[in-house]
């Protein structure tokens, strides 16, 4: 049996595919998919192909750069929301570096943007894989940084 790790209610992660670093993380058991905050998601045709096209976080994030991402390699699922109410939302693969490891990870293009965190993180991702402690944060961040503080 793989050993799980520990993780606490909140975090900073990596999306190296996004080029994304540290990036706030909530750890959310009450939702079931995970979710990264993006604006303009549109479907553009290029080549004939519909192409998924987004910007990563707000304007008044730190690490918002108007940069455009596209990917061929989506789908379209209905996804309920907190509130109860169910919207039809765009899913991509990408992965996510926690702990030192990457694990592939799907993430929903949501408007989070009155948020406190960017990125939410469900129980799909989370199953099998870790356990949570809500009394504890940013478990892996500390790694990260006690790894460098090593190297240097």
């Amino acid at each position: 049996m793989k050993k799980k790790l520990t993780i606490g209610r909140k975090d900073k992660g990596d999306l190296p595919d996004l080029d994304l670093k540290n990036i706030d993380l909530k750890i959310d058991t009450g939702a079931y998919t995970s979710a990264i905050h993006c604006r303009k998601i549109a479907i553009k045709i290029v080549d004939g192909k519909e192409v998924l096209t987004f910007t990563l976080l707000d304007p008044s994030h730190n690490q918002y750069d108007e940069k455009e991402f596209s990917t061929d390699d989506f789908t379209e699922k209905r996804i309920k929301s907190s509130f109860g109410s169910s919207e039809k939302r765009y899913i991509i693969k990408t992965t996510i570096r926690l702990f030192a490891i990457r694990y592939k990870i799907e993430l929903s293009l949501s408007e989070r943007g009155e948020m406190r965190f960017p990125i939410l993180i469900g129980r799909k991702f989370l199953m099998g894989r870790f356990i949570i402690n809500p009394s504890k944060y940013d478990l892996s961040y500390k790694l990260k940084l006690s790894k460098r503080k090593k190297t240097e």
